[in-house]
């Protein structure tokens, strides 16, 4: 997987992935309880969203550890198809509250708000702004 995060400072990398069939929400426990413990030790902050088997995440912190949280993921046998749709270096937090905020349907759906945009998706940059604004939109 491809990591533009070689520099100093802050960084952030937002991504879209599959869950695997068989992911139960014992695993989605697991995710969330362990990602938050790595993410306070290494100073991460963002949100996961999970909606119709997909997985939506922002991680923003010091670009070394974003790059290793996200290797981290690549590596987890629960994600397959793993995109990145946008990653850099970043002037403020956006979740700085937040060791990782998790959202569902439940919370609001992505697919609907996207619907309801006037969003392309066809676009790479505006999907990746799309997610974004979706992603701090409910993490009021």
């Amino acid at each position: 997987m491809t990591n533009d995060l070689d520099f100093d400072g802050l960084a952030f990398l937002v991504y879209r992935s599959s869950a695997v069939d068989r992911l139960t929400e014992t695993d989605l426990d697991d995710i969330l309880h362990a990602a938050r413990d790595r993410n306070q030790a290494l100073s991460v902050t963002g949100c996961l969203h999970f909606e119709d088997g997909l997985f939506f995440q922002w991680i923003e912190g010091p670009a070394q550890a974003v790059g290793e949280v996200f290797q981290l993921i690549d590596d987890d046998p629960r994600h397959s198809d793993l995109t990145v749709l946008g990653q850099g270096p970043l002037d403020a937090r956006r979740f700085q509250n937040w060791r990782m905020r998790y959202s569902d349907r439940e919370h609001g759906s992505l697919m609907d708000w996207f619907a309801n945009s006037e969003v392309a998706t066809v676009d790479r940059k505006d999907y990746a702004g799309g997610v974004v604004a979706f992603l701090t939109a409910i993490a009021v």
